[in-house]
């Protein structure tokens, strides 16, 4: 998944969600050097990785892919989940998606300090543009998907993504609303304080 279903899953704790933020962005030598509460999320968001990968819906989905998008077809389910996140934001939350990204974008400003440089100027220019919200429109899922193609060996399977997408709109809607309920069923213990 993308970064506001890691972001959710990560409940109220804002070092999870920094540590699960992070997590695409640096390597295990500067895990390492991360404050414990936010190697934490580090660890959860790829516990989030693993069992989304393994789940049988979302297998299912990246088969239906497959065809078009080759290797890449589970790349463009997982940018597909947080549109379909969006989509169902209700179902999940009683806070609105631009009141869940406000508070998001205040707490990983204020952890800017820990965050790589990359990050500095990138993650401000992010919350400016509202990225969380975002991927719940079409243009986000374009926008998303162009950003992908430019770092990919074979931008060729992305063509046609959201196109792709759309046609079998209701399966993978369906998929979702089973595999989500299950992995926040599989996070959920990792919300609760530690006894260390």
């Amino acid at each position: 998944m993308n970064f506001l279903a890691h972001l959710y899953l990560s409940g109220q704790d804002e070092h999870l969600m920094v540590g699960n933020f992070l997590a695409d962005f640096i390597d295990n030598k500067a895990v390492a050097n991360l404050p414990p509460d936010i190697k934490k999320g580090v660890a959860m968001h790829r516990q989030i990785d693993s069992f989304t990968d393994k789940h049988p819906m979302v297998k299912q989905g990246a088969r239906r892919l497959h065809a078009s998008h080759g290797k890449y077809a589970p790349v463009i389910l997982d940018v597909f989940h947080d549109f379909l996140l969006a989509q169902n934001w209700g179902r999940y939350s009683s806070l609105t998606l631009p009141e869940f990204a406000r508070g998001v974008y205040e707490v990983l400003l204020r952890h800017l300090d820990i965050m790589p440089t990359m990050l500095h100027d990138r993650l401000p220019r992010m919350v400016a543009d509202d990225w969380l919200v975002r991927y719940g429109t079409e243009d986000g899922l374009r926008f998303t998907f162009s950003r992908v193609k430019l770092r990919s060996s074979a931008p060729h399977f992305f063509e046609n993504a959201v196109e792709n997408l759309t046609i079998y709109y209701q399966d993978f809607n369906e998929e979702f609303n089973s595999f989500f309920p299950d992995i926040i069923g599989e996070v959920n213990p990792l919300l609760l304080p530690s006894n260390d």
